[in-house]
């Protein structure tokens, strides 16, 4: 059976608010193409079209006729949303600083390999938010940097013999297509390093002449005795503070908390022109800049890993204000970490898996149900039960809703609301006040998932049990249960393209990590159906048992015997959990 083994390292919309106007960027040093302004507005512009509002079996019921007889809709007031700040370290009411409008900015990649489920775990998490929003009708500026300048790019680029901006492009595509993977949806606009150092070098010159800076042999460091309210995002005292992970301590800093905005050029390196000489940015610069740039020094949501709090994060406060001091961020939004063996999962550890790795044996959408397993601000753990328990999980569903769609494909679905009985109501309309309040407080999607457990139940008695097949309104029931999960799985991001198609993706899967063909497994099923008739009874509960040992479960039934994936025996065993 096919197993994960921990990957080490191989280093071998466009939205602008009302008050802002595009920027044109001026060619850097190492010029790249970047989307036109006229071309990423029409981009951005369909990216924010509000998705459209859940509608549950009880708002049927405030649809009323105009006189020209059209249904004109009431809609629900949008709930308040409730979200952490790591700021206040604390739920807080959300509120937008323009109205029906959020700027969100998210802390994106340092490219230069391939991404790990950490990774996926944080912008799956934002493109959560970023769907919820768009569920609600908020237009959403969603602007998701990369790095594409950086230490570890220059490092990475020198091992391989690569230009560093040409090896950072390759592994932005590559993420994006990850991404695509994942099913989230793209940002608004996804601005990188390389083409914004005008902006940049702009804010630092400002950071200078306000007097938080200081120059040192062409390199710019921030001060950080000058901002006194350094910390208050970690929580960290000045003098607890060190350079950061990615800042080596120079003797030449007056603190040794104080952290490079400009870095001079050394060779072989890429470096653009500035004031101070020819060089490149510092690691936190560029955010406090290309956030400023799209969204404006005072903005509603700023988020990424956990982290990032500290130096990352507490670094762009302090350059954001020292160059703007009405800059201003609402909320700040951090997921916990993805472990192995309760340890952070990185890159620099050496304990990661990529995404591709990941879904080379599972499906994307079990690895973004598994991601979803856990409330985002608790770590979670990676594990193969629990990567084997979604998958079966997310089986489970798109099999109960295929069923759901072939059976209604064969009947009127045409649903006359008024036809669905009480119990049927009150199930959908349960499930919807679940989906709104656990997702209005602070994003709880165990709850969302766990809920759907009803509604897909109630699907299940409704098409095999004698008391469903006889149950009046049956068809109309199935049509509005199966409608109710459809919304919110498009909602979450969890809507697959067809139930049909999953459904045999996920067997694909399953028989990779058993290591078998699809062929080799109906074998299975013929000789332990001739066995059966041998009356050779032992032989075929070994057969069964064998195939359950590497996660292929077979199910008899008057018509033959049929099989599907299942969570491998021996693990289910070693966790104690029933057989499906």
């Amino acid at each position: 059976m096919a197993t994960l083994s921990l990957l080490k390292p191989s280093f071998s919309s466009f939205f602008f608010f009302l008050s802002r106007r595009p920027i044109l960027l001026p060619a850097p040093f190492f010029s790249r193409p970047h989307n036109p302004p006229s071309l990423t507005r029409s981009l951005c512009a369909n990216s924010l079209r509000p998705s459209q509002p859940l509608t549950t079996a009880a708002d049927t019921k405030n649809n009323s006729k105009s006189d020209d007889g059209d249904k004109k809709k009431i809609n629900p007031p949008i709930p308040s949303v409730w979200l952490h700040n790591t700021m206040s370290k604390k739920k807080q009411l959300f509120k937008p600083k323009l109205d029906s409008r959020v700027g969100m900015y998210v802390c994106g990649v340092t490219a230069y390999d391939l991404s790990h489920i950490g990774h996926a775990r944080v912008y799956v998490n934002f493109d959560l938010l970023f769907r919820y929003f768009k569920h609600l009708g908020f237009e959403v500026c969603y602007v998701r940097n990369f790095t594409d300048v950086d230490d570890k790019i220059i490092a990475r680029a020198k091992e391989l013999g690569e230009d560093p901006i040409s090896l950072s492009r390759r592994y932005c595509e590559e993420f994006c297509q990850d991404m695509v993977t994942l099913n989230c949806l793209p940002p608004s606009v996804e601005p990188k390093v390389s083409e914004h150092m005008p902006q940049i070098i702009d804010m630092i010159d400002k950071i200078l002449n306000n007097g938080y800076a200081y120059i040192v042999d062409g390199d710019v460091y921030f001060n950080v005795e000058s901002f006194p309210e350094y910390g208050k995002l970690s929580g960290r005292d000045l003098e607890d503070n060190r350079a950061g992970e990615r800042v080596a301590v120079d003797s030449r800093k007056k603190n040794p908390a104080d952290f490079a905005l400009w870095k001079s050029a050394k060779p072989g390196e890429p470096f653009w022109e500035s004031p101070w000489g020819p060089g490149r940015p510092g690691w936190h610069i560029e955010c406090s800049a290309m956030s400023a740039a799209y969204l404006g020094y005072s903005f509603d949501i700023h988020g990424g890993g956990i982290d990032l709090v500290f130096p990352h994060h507490e670094n762009e406060i302090a350059q954001s204000c020292a160059a703007c001091k009405k800059s201003d961020i609402s909320l700040w939004m951090h997921n916990g970490f993805v472990t192995i063996d309760n340890e952070k999962m990185s890159k620099s550890l050496g304990n990661f898996f990529t995404i591709r790795q990941v879904v080379d044996l599972y499906h994307p959408l079990a690895l973004r149900y598994f991601l979803m397993g856990a409330h985002y601000r608790s770590p979670i753990n990676y594990s193969n039960i629990q990567l084997e328990s979604a998958s079966d999980r997310v089986f489970y569903m798109y099999e109960t809703l295929h069923e759901c769609e072939s059976f209604l494909s064969q009947h009127d679905q045409t649903v006359r609301k008024d036809s669905i009985p009480p119990d049927t109501l009150s199930i959908i309309d349960n499930f919807h006040n679940v989906f709104l309040t656990s997702m209005s407080d602070d994003l709880h999607t165990p709850v969302v998932l766990a809920g759907m457990s009803e509604p897909l139940k109630s699907i299940n008695d409704l098409l095999h049990t004698r008391q469903g097949k006889k149950q009046k309104s049956r068809i109309e029931s199935l049509a509005a249960l199966e409608k109710s999960i459809r919304n919110v799985l498009n909602v979450l991001g969890l809507m697959p393209a067809s139930y049909s198609e999953i459904l045999q993706q996920l067997k694909e899967k399953a028989l990779k990590r058993a290591d078998l063909t699809e062929d080799e497994v109906w074998q299975k099923i013929e000789e332990r159906a001739a066995a059966r008739i041998q009356k050779e009874y032992a032989k075929s509960d070994a057969i069964r048992k064998d195939l359950a040992d590497v996660g292929i479960t077979l199910m008899d039934s008057p018509n033959g015997t049929t099989w599907r994936p299942a969570i491998p025996l021996p693990l289910q065993e070693q966790h104690h959990i029933g057989a499906p």
